[in-house]
């Protein structure tokens, strides 16, 4: 057994002559449970939003779209299926769907609600997003036979109607002068509800893509664009589509990053401000550990003298301290990562639990694209943590081993 190792494992079992020096390292070892703790649990909350954010927004939302340019103003695209067939045939896109998109009222009685309308054809739909995930299968097929019109759950609840029940499409009419006319009326069903449990829940609905072109009085031809499934979604920004350098209309893409990218970035900011945080803080808990070694040298110091006339050398005495303190280290992070993956592993359902007993939601779904707090553990940030405990409990070390291994046999024992 390694000597140095398993007398300092005995100085931190043993009962100290300064009760100080115990109190101490417990707070120490406390500070560092806790920092260690609250790491895992802040970059497990991170890891879950970054999943939800690939599950629920990359997977319906589309990763580009490509729009009729013309000044300021939208127009449709003229030759959709030509635009259609040029996209489909660059190697980077997986798939292609065309749609109409406007802004419309929705009205219940004297309810009203603004919507983002789109007309989408169910089959090529299911090609480029898992938008259909999440509306349940029956209503997805309602509407793949029977067209309607299809919700968001938050626009659903605040116009207070369910799958089966009618609404009135308003669509604006504005004026050869810019003022806005009497807007058109339409009554469509209900076919279905979308529920993603986030924003987007209270923004979008759905049309079949013939019944918008209807609406709309556009061509069987004529689109407001076309959704892209890419192979490399992270990679838009470096999408090139030299087959429509001939097209006949300006177009120009929108993607995802340029809609939520924003998040992306917020997350990942947020995680190296987390980082940076708790290893202060995990930082300032582990030099509480310089405080303790310091009192245990004083304490231990008739041993040090005893061991140096036996011929203990400068290593040896150096090397007790340093076990000394990154036991203390130790102990601190296997509890704080023992308790950190705990409540990782359960942090949705115990923020579910405080959210019902105190009647308070912590993340609103008209604000946040997600209505709960995910939680997703990654080992490797256990292993980062755990070796950055340890680093910094090493550090923490070095000056008061340094300090026993200067004592003096002479003078410790001669009481000076």
């Amino acid at each position: 057994m390694n000597t140095p190792f398993f007398i300092s494992w005995r100085y931190q079992r043993g009962k100290q002559k300064n009760r100080l020096v115990s109190l101490i390292s417990l707070f120490s070892s406390v500070g560092i449970a806790l920092g260690v703790a609250v790491l895992i649990i802040g970059l497990s909350a991170m890891n879950g939003f970054e999943r939800e954010l690939n599950q629920r927004v990359l997977s319906v939302v589309p990763h580009a779209e490509l729009y009729s340019y013309n000044g300021n103003e939208n127009v449709p695209i003229q030759a959709g299926e030509r635009l259609e067939k040029l996209v489909s045939e660059n190697p980077n896109v997986n798939a292609v769907s065309p749609f109409v998109s406007f802004t419309g009222l929705i009205e219940n009685g004297s309810q009203l609600k603004i919507a983002q309308v789109r007309g989408v054809d169910p089959k090529k739909q299911d090609q480029v997003s898992q938008l259909s995930h999440y509306i349940p299968a029956e209503q997805w097929q309602a509407f793949h036979q029977e067209g309607g019109l299809i919700l968001g759950a938050g626009i659903a609840k605040d116009l207070s109607v369910e799958a089966g029940d009618e609404v009135t499409l308003l669509l604006p009419q504005p004026t050869e002068d810019g003022k806005l006319a009497q807007p058109l009326r339409f009554s469509l069903p209900v076919t279905g509800i979308l529920k993603l449990e986030g924003q987007l829940d209270h923004s979008y609905a759905l049309l079949p893509l013939t019944k918008a072109q209807e609406l709309l009085e556009y061509s069987p031809q004529e689109i407001s664009g076309v959704e892209l499934s890419l192979k490399a979604p992270f990679a838009v920004n470096q999408l090139a589509l030299p087959e429509l350098n001939a097209f006949e209309q300006p177009l120009y893409l929108n993607t995802w990053i340029d809609k939520f990218g924003y998040m992306y970035n917020d997350i990942q900011l947020i995680r190296a401000v987390m980082y940076i945080a708790m290893v202060l803080v995990i930082g300032v808990a582990c030099f509480n550990i310089i405080s303790t070694l310091i009192m245990a040298v004083k304490d231990k110091q008739g041993d040090i003298a005893i061991m140096r006339t036996l011929g203990a050398n400068n290593r040896f005495i150096k090397q007790i301290f340093l076990w000394y303190g990154l036991i203390s280290g130790m102990k601190g992070a296997v509890i704080g990562l023992i308790l950190g993956v705990l409540l990782a592993l359960n942090l949705t359902a115990i923020i579910k639990s405080l959210e019902q007993f105190f009647g308070v939601k912590l993340l609103s779904d008209g604000i946040y694209f997600i209505d709960f707090l995910p939680s997703e553990l990654h080992w490797q940030d256990i292993v980062y943590v755990l070796l950055a405990t340890l680093v910094l409990s090493l550090c923490a070390s070095l000056y008061p081993a340094s300090r026993a291994a200067k004592l003096s046999p002479a003078q410790v024992l001669s009481g000076h």
